[in-house]
C-alpha cells in the first residue's frame, strides 16, 4: 500500500497476481507516483522459478502414467512378467531412476519455492518501489501471498521419494540378482553337509 504525503493523491493499493510455471519476470504491477504529472510506472517482480516447478509437475505426471502401466503389467499379464527376465530387470531399473528423481525433483522445487516466497514478500516489493524511498510516501507492507498448497506439494514430492525408495526392494526381489544371491549363499552350506555325511560315512 502507497500513502502520499500530499492530498493530490489517494492510498494506492497494489496487487500481484502470480501463479504456476512462476516465471515471475513476466508478472507486471503497477507503482504509483505522488506528483501530479505521473500516474504510475509498470514494474515486473524479479525471477524465474519455472524450471523445478516444471520438472516437478512433468515427473507426477510421467510417474502417474509408469504406475499405470505397471498395474497392468502386473495384474494382466503376470505370468509373461515373470516368465521373461527382462520385464523385472527393466522395472527395476525404472523404479531406481524414479526415486533418483523424486529426490532431485523434491528438492529443488523446496528451494525454489522459498525462492518464491523471498521474491513475493511484501517487504521485497517495496524495497524495489523507488517511490518508497524517498519522503513523498509512505509504503506499508500488505498480506503475505498464501503458499499452503504449494508446501504440501514439497511435503508429497519427498512422500513420493520414500515410496518409490520402498518399493525398489519388492521388484528388486522379482529380478533374477535376487534370486543368484540367494543360490550363492545356500552353495555352502550344501557342500559342506555333504562332506560331513561323507566324513560321518567313512
Amino acid at each position: 500500500m502507497v500513502r502520499c504525503n500530499n492530498e493530490a493523491k489517494d492510498v494506492s493499493s497494489i496487487i500481484v497476481s502470480f501463479g504456476y510455471p512462476f516465471r515471475l519476470h513476466r508478472v507486471e504491477y503497477e507503482m504509483p507516483f505522488c506528483d501530479e504529472e505521473s500516474t504510475s510506472k509498470t514494474m515486473h517482480l524479479m525471477g524465474d522459478f519455472s524450471a523445478p516447478a516444471e520438472f516437478f509437475v512433468t515427473l507426477g505426471i510421467f510417474s502417474f502414467f509408469y504406475t499405470m502401466l505397471a498395474l497392468v503389467l502386473y495384474l494382466r499379464f503376470h505370468a509373461l512378467y515373470t516368465e521373461d527376465r527382462r520385464f523385472p530387470l527393466v522395472d527395476f531399473c525404472v523404479t531406481v531412476s524414479f526415486t533418483f528423481f523424486w529426490l532431485v525433483a523434491a528438492a529443488a522445487w523446496g528451494k525454489g519455492l522459498t525462492d518464491v516466497k523471498g521474491a513475493t514478500r511484501p517487504s521485497s516489493l517495496t524495497a524495489a518501489m523507488s517511490v518508497c524511498h524517498g519522503e513523498e510516501a509512505v509504503c506499508s507492507a500488505g498480506a503475505t501471498p498464501s503458499m499452503g498448497l504449494a508446501n504440501i506439494s514439497v511435503l508429497f514430492g519427498f512422500i513420493n521419494f520414500f515410496l518409490w525408495a520402498g518399493n525398489c526392494w519388492f521388484v528388486f526381489k522379482e529380478t533374477p540378482w535376487h534370486g543368484q544371491g540367494q543360490d550363492q549363499g545356500q552353495g555352502p552350506n550344501q557342500e559342506s553337509t555333504a562332506e560331513q555325511g561323507a566324513v560321518e560315512k567313512q
